[in-house]
């Protein structure tokens, strides 16, 4: 079927980001602070992605035992929200939901963000190696949006394969980590816990109350006095750029749900005998879908060797954390003796050179957040929030930057971008001003 449409541009801007997430925010309030006119589109009705529309229920660290790392706008959605003391736990916060939406609104309003909800990217309008403007669908029909520089936060790089980037997806036989769908619950009494939430998990197994084994159970965060986020059940077999698996997957993730409200409730007890969930996510917790081929690729050895880069452009400590690639206790043991051994000790980190922002194929896009360029394990310790808020925050400030090079992401100053996120916050320790 061939279909042609003749279709309004809407918006003319400097920095079009497509998505909403912690890169997302983090890229468009960091360029529209720098001066420029920025446009941001969400497909959802609030901005925060995992964290807000996928329940993720806490931030990972954003330091590492002695470095405040996602510095910057990190650091300012962090003491934001750390306001409610219950929250707080062992080096992460836990995610109170409607404060988190607050948090995002007043960071973009406040910058003069310009800002669409409701609003999804569905193809690219290129002109040799540059990106001249994007198609959209909303409520109000399509629409085009041009810009100067476009930035790819869609966490599946849906900007980047519509652009013909190059990438890859899962591992060699393209399989991916599985998904969670995360959920909210009430009436949890945290005063009563002392056992640990996997201590009757083969009881249950016995009594089949699973229709799978699944050992690796990432567990609650507390979200308020008796209400927690809960991050449990993986949905295996998911690839989250097929829209027929993501809608069998949010099926089966309510399945798995009604089977843990069963096991808390029958089995746990202590602390959930009344708990139940209030609400499961609007959309999946995606943890591994496309990553671009950049003119970098951060690798294993990057995180192995503590890797420090002349365009880094942040560092960032957080584990090699790679979910199990099924339900057997094989691959859970797996699990647990690779993310035992591929951890830092306090104070150590590895570089994020702006190389693997860049797409090699186009001249005037950047990428920030899950889907940068790195290989499958490097990745899986480089897609967490306060890493996103990182890559995203530089993006946003390179993208403004590129005005006196005539828009080319790939020709700006390196130290000039390094300073000025470093006048920012930014953590990077290596960062002199000589040549």
């Amino acid at each position: 079927m061939e279909y042609t449409k003749k279709i309004e541009v809407a918006y003319d801007v400097d920095v079009c980001v497509a998505g909403g997430g912690p890169a997302g925010v983090a890229a468009a309030v960091s360029a529209a602070r720098q001066g420029v006119k920025v446009l941001l589109i969400e497909s959802q009705g609030f901005f925060g992605g995992a964290g807000t529309a996928g329940l993720v229920p806490a931030f990972m660290p954003f330091e590492n035992g002695v470095d405040f790392l996602a510095d910057g706008i990190g650091r300012e959605i962090y003491e934001a929200s750390r306001q409610d003391p219950s929250v707080i736990m062992d080096r992460t916060v836990g995610i109170q939901l409607e404060r988190l939406k607050k948090i995002y609104d007043d960071l973009v309003v406040e910058a003069g963000v310009e800002f669409l909800f409701f609003s999804q990217v569905i193809d690219v309008i290129k002109k040799g190696r540059n990106i001249e403007a994007l198609i959209v669908s909303t409520k109000s029909g399509l629409l085009a949006v041009k810009a100067k520089v476009f930035i790819d936060t869609t966490g599946d790089a849906d900007v980047c394969a519509l652009s013909g980037v190059a990438y890859t997806l899962g591992d060699e036989k393209g399989n991916t980590m599985p998904a969670s769908l995360c959920s909210l619950w009430a009436d949890i009494e945290w005063g009563k816990m002392w056992m640990s939430h996997t201590a009757f998990l083969e009881e249950a197994f016995k009594d089949h109350v699973f229709t799978q084994e699944d050992r690796h159970i990432p567990g609650f965060c507390r979200a308020g006095k008796t209400s927690g986020g809960a991050n449990i059940g993986h949905v295996f077999n998911v690839d989250a750029t097929n829209v027929q698996d993501l809608t069998q997957a949010m099926i089966k993730g309510r399945k798995i749900l009604r089977e843990f409200e069963t096991y808390f409730t029958k089995y746990v007890k202590e602390g959930y005998e009344n708990a139940f969930p209030m609400v499961s996510a609007s959309y999946l917790g995606v943890r591994e879908s496309r990553r671009i081929q950049g003119e970098y690729v951060m690798t294993i050895e990057d995180f192995m060797n503590r890797a420090s880069f002349e365009d880094e452009i942040g560092r960032f400590s957080y584990p090699v954390d790679i979910h199990i690639a099924n339900p057997s206790k094989d691959a859970y043991d797996a699990f647990v003796k690779e993310h035992s051994s591929l951890r830092y000790a306090d104070g150590e980190s590895y570089g994020i050179p702006y190389r693997a922002l860049l797409p090699k194929e186009l001249d005037n896009l950047l990428v920030a957040g899950r889907c940068i360029s790195a290989d499958r394990q490097m990745l899986s310790s480089v897609r967490v929030m306060p890493a996103c808020f990182i890559t995203g925050q530089a993006v946003g400030v390179a993208a403004a930057l590129s005005i006196d090079k005539g828009w080319q992401v790939k020709e700006i100053d390196i130290k000039a971008l390094q300073k000025r996120l470093k006048a920012i916050g930014a953590f990077l320790p290596n960062f002199t001003e000589e040549g």
